[in-house]
């Protein structure tokens, strides 16, 4: 109701010409066949765009079952070098993007002597290497960063192997020495591997302890073999002892020294990005009327996403979730997607 008597509403409502409400609505008396919702790229943005959906899955389903309702998806970044302006849809574009430029003119050597590692080679690794990384910083809400990154240049956790090892788990020995070598007032950490049983899955306990407290974390093995954080997995089975002793990062004339593969990554992307400005939209309102045209409207190079059915039911369910009266799905739901 609340929704339906905002003015902003209303004049949607009127410019659409279908009428509202049981008496007056009528689907065949749409003005428009292509509704484009554009929102900010923001959670604001985020926010309207769901109220949105939700107000035509309960007041006009019609448009959404024959395929009037899109979403505009904007670029969230623009690169500029010279004169010459790119426009790139989201930050895997921009990775993209940037990993291939790297590699130009780049070479990994992993140690003294060792062949060097080049283009496809390299730009897979940089990938592999950004990957893991997003999937870190997408489950930081459940799982401690800093566990999951020690375990990118470390062998891949594996239930054979550590089942095998008994009591004596070499395999945690290792990743606990990284995670505890840190100067005294950082975080200690116990790791112990839980084999499982038939009704329970094989899991790591984490046990932290920082300034007098003690946190438990427990990690499903089956995360790394198929769940959110096999990127992990894939990417410590590519640079396991791969950076070892006189290992460097060299593009053009220029060459760096290295301990791990993240000093390679980072001293890599910011070599590619001398000479560019990489701006970030919040926003379509930051935009000036040329870009808005360019990336947005222009329907030679607009992207649109057409909403199905289903699109709408899942907006509809999170919308009342969030606005709802019953507090333990709000709140479930905040902290899955915080």
């Amino acid at each position: 109701d609340r929704m339906l008597a905002s003015d902003q509403v209303g004049t949607l409502i009127t410019a659409l010409g279908t009428g509202i409400g049981r008496d007056e609505y009528n689907p065949d008396k749409l003005r428009y066949h292509r509704i484009i919702l554009m929102t900010d790229a923001d959670v604001d943005g985020s926010h309207i765009r769901t109220l949105l959906l939700t107000f035509f899955y309960r007041q006009m389903p019609e448009l959404i079952e024959r395929g009037y309702i899109y979403i505009g998806l904007p670029p969230l970044y623009k690169l500029k070098q010279g004169k010459s302006e790119l426009y790139l849809k989201d930050d895997a574009a921009l990775n993209a993007y940037l990993a291939s430029n790297a590699v130009e003119g780049a070479a990994l050597i992993p140690a003294t002597d060792e062949p060097p590692i080049t283009g496809e080679a390299l730009e897979k690794l940089l990938m592999l290497f950004t990957s893991a990384n997003e999937a870190i910083a997408r489950n930081a809400h459940r799982y401690d960063p800093a566990l999951l990154t020690a375990l990118i240049d470390l062998p891949p956790l594996d239930v054979e192997k550590l089942q095998a090892e008994g009591d004596q788990h070499r395999t945690l020995d290792a990743l606990q020495a990284v995670l505890n070598r840190g100067t005294l007032g950082t975080a200690r950490y116990q790791l112990r591997f839980d084999p499982g049983s038939d009704n329970a899955p094989a899991t790591l306990v984490a046990i932290r302890r920082h300034m007098g407290e003690e946190f438990t974390q427990v990690l499903p093995m089956g995360a790394f073999e198929s769940g959110e954080l096999r990127p992990l997995r894939e990417v410590s089975l590519a640079l396991h002892d791969l950076v070892r002793e006189g290992a460097q990062i060299v593009r053009g004339n220029k060459s760096h020294p290295i301990t791990s593969f993240a000093q390679a990554h980072a001293w890599l992307l910011d070599e590619a990005k001398k000479g560019r400005q990489v701006q970030r939209f919040k926003g379509l309102g930051e935009m000036n009327a040329e870009q808005l045209w360019e990336t947005t409207v222009n329907p030679d190079t607009r992207r649109l996403l057409q909403v199905r059915i289903e699109d709408a039911v899942a907006a509809d369910q999170i919308f009342s979730t969030l606005m709802g009266d019953v507090v333990e799905p709000r709140r479930d739901f905040i902290e899955d997607n915080a």
